[in-house]
């Protein structure tokens, strides 16, 4: 497998909400990765597909709700986001696409 596609399965999608557009002002960009991702493979995915230095990642796992499904119960899956703070003078643009 090459090195490209295993960063593209570190590296899920960006996420792109009111949470995730306040950490972009401070210069951090949310992604969410695989759960099994680490924060040395999460950081080194990021520089390798962006072309950013990174200075920190934060990763928090977010456990799925009970929601209905046709009436029944069913559970949304768990999720691990990544926090990626990134150097000064680098961004992301996160509404393009790769």
């Amino acid at each position: 497998m090459s090195a490209k596609a295993e960063h593209y399965d570190v590296i899920r999608k960006p996420i792109i909400t009111e949470k995730a557009t306040m950490a972009s002002e401070n210069g951090a960009v949310v992604f969410e990765v695989a759960m099994d991702a680490n924060k040395p493979q999460i950081k080194e995915a990021v520089e390798a597909l962006f072309g950013v230095k990174v200075k920190a990642v934060n990763t928090a796992i977010i456990k799925g709700k009970v929601k209905r499904f046709r009436g029944r119960p069913g559970r949304r899956r768990d999720v691990k986001k990544a926090y990626v703070t990134l150097e000064e003078g680098n961004t992301i643009d996160v509404t393009t696409g790769l």
